[in-house]
């Protein structure tokens, strides 16, 4: 039986239908639905700023909720959860036959992939549950949830311990998101040669300025939880919108927060930019 040959051929269509028009097409309808929440998140932000935001939670739910409030709001969920899918699906077969580039198919490259396929996964479930009717999926408060969450792990033998490495472990990643950003290594997954003089000025400033702030955000993020882990109090630990109004404390004041809502919003807009010009 010629099962090697057969596998390898099989392999092959594979790969020919990872890389095919329509998971380009669905990862780049994914960074149109990244770009509409980080959008909306950086808007909702804005509010919590310069008026304390009327209640609206700055993150994920948040950003769910403002959609469902307008016209049409459950067909635009439903769109933004399928989109949100399709990015799924990319970062499926990025895991799978690995990135574009030359270092793409490295297992590091290959583990993040993964890593994604399943947080937009998640992200694109918690979104159609939503659409279909379950206000409660992903809606819920980011900040509840990373409390629940920290007070369980808590609990657990060495829990402490668990809880610090996790919160290290996402304050380094948003250190590595800023300086990456910062850095432009975002220029290797675009198509910057398609690009006016024009154009690419602009997406390095948004690329730029949106990722050291959503860096930042993640950076803090983990500080509280780790600050949690330290102190044994599971309320220590922040979501995305208790992690956002935090910035209202320092002594900058509310204009700081005004400036990571602004560059929250940068990222978003750039994320629009991924879906013309990023290689897939």
């Amino acid at each position: 039986m010629a099962t090697g040959p057969a596998k390898a051929r099989g392999r092959v269509h594979a790969q020919r239908a990872a890389n095919s028009t329509a998971v380009s097409a669905a990862a780049r309808a994914g960074f149109v639905a990244r770009g509409v929440i980080y959008v909306l998140i950086g808007v909702l932000s804005l509010r919590i700023a310069l008026s304390d935001g009327g209640g609206k939670q700055a993150d994920r739910g948040g950003a769910i909720a403002e959609i469902a409030e307008k016209p049409f709001g459950t067909v635009l969920l439903w769109l933004l959860g399928t989109a949100l899918a399709g990015m799924a699906l990319w970062r499926l077969s990025e895991a799978a036959f690995g990135q574009a580039g030359p270092d793409g198919r490295k297992a590091s490259k290959r583990a993040m992939a993964a890593g994604r396929f399943v947080f937009y996964g998640f992200v694109s479930y918690s979104v159609l549950s939503y659409a279909a009717g379950d206000k409660g999926s992903g809606s819920g408060s980011s900040d509840r949830d990373s409390q629940d969450v920290t007070a369980k792990a808590l609990d657990w033998p060495g829990g402490q311990w668990i809880v610090a490495v996790a919160g290290i472990a996402v304050a380094a990643a948003g250190i590595w998101i800023a300086a990456r950003a910062i850095m432009q290594k975002f220029h290797k997954h675009l198509k910057m040669f398609e690009m006016s003089e024009k154009a690419r000025k602009v997406i390095d400033f948004l690329g730029m300025f949106g990722g050291a702030a959503r860096g930042i955000v993640f950076a803090v993020a983990g500080t509280f939880a780790v600050a949690a882990a330290v102190q044994h109090q599971p309320g220590k630990a922040k979501g995305m919108d208790d992690t956002l109004r935090s910035f209202t404390e320092t002594p900058a004041g509310p204009w700081l927060l005004v400036l990571i809502a602004v560059g929250l919003a940068a990222f978003g807009v750039f994320s629009w930019a991924n879906a013309r010009w990023r290689k897939v």
